[in-house]
């Protein structure tokens, strides 16, 4: 299963897998498209792209996430252009830890080296580029890194002191958006509900340290 909006690259790795003797179950453009696909067809390995329409964002990275949830050893190689840190974590955190990879574009030496991470993934390996691994390390040492910038200016206001609806009068959006960030804030980074401490309090201080 093959997931990249550019057309031109899209038909010359249908064309270089078909050369490797693996068979191309559908190849798409775009991220729902590339669930619907997968839903279809079953495939041994999905092979997409990061930023794809609807936003051009992480898209790809996202549904490839999503793909590993629901079947935690479906193998997975990201062949992208950038390093996109949100959702990367959880793509190679995902299912066992195997069957997975990210490649950048512009590293790839020699096709014969795509076809061996290619392998290497369908058969349960890991392969993470180098550039990859230091992008990660580079996130893991400022929590902050994985909002948006939305998330971060609702954090910011929350440690002002600002309550719910008074974050929701200065950005001009409803209380339910407001409480919607606040939980992905807490979510992305790694708060989850507990008795004995205050979340809210512990994401101001995760921010006042970075």
């Amino acid at each position: 299963m093959l997931a990249e909006d550019s057309v031109l690259l899209r038909e010359g790795l249908i064309a270089l897998l078909d050369r490797f003797g693996h068979k191309v179950a559908a190849a798409v453009g775009d991220a729902p498209a590339l669930l619907t696909a997968v839903a279809e067809h079953t495939p041994d390995i999905v092979v997409t792209d990061v930023r794809m329409p609807p936003g051009f964002q992480d898209e790809g990275l996202h549904a490839a996430v999503r793909l590993r949830e629901r079947q935690p050893s479906l193998p997975v190689l990201v062949l992208s252009q950038y390093v996109q840190r949100t959702y990367a974590a959880e793509l190679l955190d995902s299912g066992d830890g195997s069957g997975v990879g990210y490649l950048l574009k512009d590293r790839v030496g020699q096709v014969e080296d795509f076809e061996t991470a290619l392998q290497s993934v369908a058969s349960g390996g890991t392969v993470v580029d180098p550039e990859v691994v230091r992008h990660l390390l580079r996130r893991r040492r400022d929590p902050l890194e994985r909002l948006t910038p939305r998330e971060r200016e609702v954090l910011a206001l929350v440690a002002e002191g600002k309550s719910n609806a008074a974050i929701a009068r200065q950005l001009v959006v409803s209380e339910a958006a407001v409480g919607k960030h606040i939980g992905n804030i807490l979510a992305k980074l790694n708060l989850p509900p507990a008795d004995d401490t205050h979340r809210r309090v512990l994401a101001v201080l995760t921010y006042l340290r970075a």
